[in-house]
């Protein structure tokens, strides 16, 4: 092969590699996990909306010069973010460790590229994490610190209210957010101290209570003894009557007859005479 069939095929193979890779370049595939958003690079607001055409999705063909595609999750973000600090009414300071999860509405994706123009890690380190700051402090900003550690669960209610409206408004539906709150150290020690007086009374009181509960069970069984005396004694007493007015005198000699053996008493004296003699009527 001469030189310049060499230099024509080196050509040739250079274009196709050249159109190979701008055809490569002039495509994406926007799968369903994923929001694509195609935009013009260089575009008058009057043509599309900040330079968007629309929301994408599959095989999306454009021209890489001119047009390109950006791209949000559809699919659910969690996020746990560090410690906020924001003070009470009373200026007490307490720290909250937010975690929440989100995800971008599809339809207002496209709102949420033109107006920011930033990926999702980008929107939760700013925009999401200012929302969140300005939720807590406003909302903390309501309560001394006794009335928001009292009241924890109406505080996380309000802080997700105001979250849920100022988030949605721009996309974002929030579908869950969890807040571990510390509450200042001397605050801490307060609570602790009245938790333990309050065990302490109850404890005290649980004595008494078993206490009186003892001394019941003592006065109802020495009742149920005094009642059982009682009754035994009336049934002696009883017995006793019963058989003292069945003893008549006829009845006695009767049964002092039944019990003579037939010899008859004697007694006798110096002289060896009977004294007393029974056979005499």
């Amino acid at each position: 092969m001469d030189t310049k069939k060499i230099i024509k095929w080196s050509g040739i193979g250079l274009i196709g590699l050249i159109l190979l890779i701008f055809i490569m370049n002039c495509f994406v595939i926007v799968d369903s996990a994923d929001i694509g958003i195609k935009f013009h690079k260089w575009s008058s607001s009057e043509e599309t909306y900040g330079g968007v055409e629309g929301s994408c999705k599959g095989v999306v063909w454009f021209n890489p010069f001119t047009t390109s595609i950006f791209t949000y999750p559809a699919f659910t973000q969690r996020k746990n973010y560090n410690e906020f600090t924001v003070n009470a009414k009373d200026a007490s300071v307490f720290k909250m460790d937010p975690t929440i999860a989100y995800h971008i509405n599809p339809d207002k994706a496209c709102d949420i590229f033109v107006k920011y123009r930033k990926g999702i890690e980008e929107l939760e380190e700013g925009y999401i994490r200012t929302c969140i700051y300005e939720a807590y402090r406003t909302c903390a900003n309501k309560y001394t610190s006794d009335s928001l550690m009292s009241n924890r669960a109406k505080f996380e209610a309000d802080v997700r209210a105001r979250l849920d409206k100022t988030l949605m408004d721009e996309g974002f539906i929030v579908t869950e957010f969890t807040s571990k709150i510390t509450p200042p150290e001397a605050l801490t020690k307060i609570i602790d101290e009245k938790n333990a007086a309050i065990q302490s009374a109850l404890k005290a009181e649980n004595k008494v209570k078993e206490a009186e509960a003892n001394a019941k069970i003592e006065v109802a069984k020495a009742e149920g003894e005094a009642r059982a005396m009682k009754v035994k004694a009336d049934a002696e007493a009883y017995y006793n009557r019963t058989v003292a007015a069945s003893l008549s005198p006829v009845l006695i000699k009767q049964n002092w007859i039944d019990k003579w053996d037939g010899d008859l008493p004697k007694v006798t004296g110096n002289s060896g005479g009977l004294i007393l003699d029974l056979t005499k009527e």
